[in-house]
C-alpha cells in the first residue's frame, strides 16, 4: 500500500531518445555441420599430397555428411518488425524543437 499522501498512479515507461530500436544479428546463421570435415579433407589432401589411400576415411565422412537430408530451416526472428512496430507507442510524441 503507498503511503499517505503519495500519489498511486502509475508512470508510463519511457525509453531513451533512440534514433532507433534494434536487436543486432537475432538471426545467427547456422554453422555448417560439414564444414569441419570439409577442412579435415583439405589438410589431409594438403599434407599427403593428395593421396588417396590416406585420406579414403575422412572423404567417406564428408559424403556421408554431404548426403545427410537438410535441416528443415528455421522461421526468421520477428523482434525487429515488432520492434519498430511498438517503438512510438513505447517512447511517446516526440517535442518539436
Amino acid at each position: 500500500m503507498a503511503p499517505k499522501g503519495a500519489s498511486t498512479k502509475l508512470v508510463p515507461m519511457r525509453l531513451p531518445p533512440l534514433s532507433k530500436l534494434k536487436v543486432r544479428r537475432p538471426n545467427a546463421g547456422e554453422v555448417n555441420p560439414c564444414l569441419a570435415i570439409m577442412s579435415s579433407v583439405l589438410t589431409c589432401w594438403a599434407s599427403a599430397g593428395y593421396n588417396v589411400a590416406g585420406c579414403q576415411a575422412i572423404e567417406m565422412q564428408l559424403r556421408q555428411c554431404m548426403d545427410a537430408p537438410k535441416q528443415p530451416a528455421r522461421p526468421k526472428n520477428t523482434i525487429n518488425y515488432h520492434l519498430s512496430r511498438m517503438y512510438p507507442n513505447l517512447v511517446g510524441p516526440r517535442k518539436r524543437k
